[in-house]
């Protein structure tokens, strides 16, 4: 299966109506943050696909039945967990706080409980389909994996802890620039997880 990872950033080789007719070969659209609503509503359709996200620290607030505050026709992922197209995937937003008072960020205390709060969740899908985390998408890398030192772009340190748990075959991020000199390669290995930055668009594929 392929699938398209999009953040951060549009790109005009996306944002066209034959889009489909580039990356034909693709199954499923996955958004890791602090993109346009339009953008994502407009991939969704023009490959007539599902499109499932995060929100970023640049995104609205999402508040339930509230027209505006989600992608249309895109599946909203935060703290929550889906199967579709055979792949169990979940979702967690936002970037560390670097602001106060600013929608989707978090300290790292804050964040650990939003996962704590949302493990039992993803346990019990888990178990009821007898299958391991394919995906966890995320906005924020873990920390020390492809974060930076400027306060906005650190990791957080939970993450690091879930993949040790819950041992997803991938982990996606966007929030960083891969093409900045201090950081390493956008693909790291750590322990059983392919850590991929998907800034601003990635196409990866999963075997079977």
């Amino acid at each position: 299966m392929k699938i398209l990872a999009v953040s951060d950033m549009i790109v005009d080789r996306l944002y066209t109506p034959h889009v489909a007719d580039v990356f034909p070969d693709i199954e499923l659209i996955l958004g890791c943050g602090d993109l346009p609503y339009e953008y994502l509503e407009f991939l969704t359709s023009a490959f007539n696909l599902p499109l499932l996200y995060v929100p970023g620290n640049h995104d609205p607030g999402y508040e339930p039945y509230t027209c505006g505050t989600w992608a249309d026709g895109c599946v909203h992922l935060d703290q929550q967990v889906q199967r579709i197209k055979g792949l169990n995937i979940a979702g967690i937003g936002g970037s560390i706080r670097y602001k106060p008072g600013r929608m989707n960020q978090y300290t790292q205390a804050e964040m650990r409980r939003r996962l704590i709060a949302f493990a039992p969740r993803l346990m019990w899908h888990l178990l009821r389909h007898g299958k391991t985390l394919d995906i966890l998408i995320a906005h924020s890398p873990p920390f020390g994996i492809h974060d930076d030192t400027d306060r906005p772009h650190i990791g957080f340190t939970s993450f690091r802890d879930f993949i040790q748990f819950f041992k997803p075959r991938f982990f996606l991020h966007g929030h960083t620039l891969v093409y900045k000199s201090n950081l390493e390669s956008p693909v790291t290995q750590f322990q059983e997880t392919t850590v991929i930055n998907v800034y601003p668009y990635r196409v990866i594929e999963l075997q079977s």
